[in-house]
């Protein structure tokens, strides 16, 4: 009777072995996910102006570096243009967002909330626009008939 008892827990502890080998491995990944974390903190880009209460942050390696060294400068493009270019691309986005099985869902992860009646500033437009430029050509998409270029 003690040994069918014992036959019982074996398989109990063969899981309980299982799940802590999984966990040691899981340690492993979070270091490993933690270094990554640390990479896009500094790579994420906080879009903000000082004449509004507006941010956005984007979380994307490569976005920063590519702003500071490939985009048009601050003052190229107007404020109306942005705002209006702004809104057909996150209208687009938007789509694509609500269509997960058509577009990949990993691109098109959250929608944006993008009222084109409020006035967000220069600055949280000029970095949205220039967002959406990097997203299209570094992930080969196009949001509107526009063709991304710098």
């Amino acid at each position: 009777m003690k040994n069918s008892h014992f036959k019982k827990f074996i398989p109990f502890i063969i899981i309980i072995a299982l799940i802590a080998s999984c966990k040691s491995y899981n340690n492993n990944q979070t270091i490993n996910n933690g270094n990554e974390n640390n990479f896009a903190e500094n790579d994420t880009v906080s879009i903000s102006s000082d004449e509004t209460d507006y941010e956005i942050i984007i979380i994307e390696p490569g976005f920063n570096g590519w702003l500071v060294s490939t985009a048009r400068q601050r003052g190229y493009y107007s404020q109306q243009w942005l705002e209006t270019r702004n809104a057909i691309l996150v209208q687009a986005w938007n789509q694509r967002n609500l269509q997960p099985y058509t577009y990949d869902p990993s691109l098109y992860e959250l929608r944006i909330d993008y009222d084109t009646r409020t006035d967000y500033g220069y600055e949280v437009n000029y970095k949205l626009y220039n967002y959406f430029v990097y997203f299209q050509m570094k992930y080969k998409q196009q949001l509107s008939t526009f063709i991304p270029r710098i």
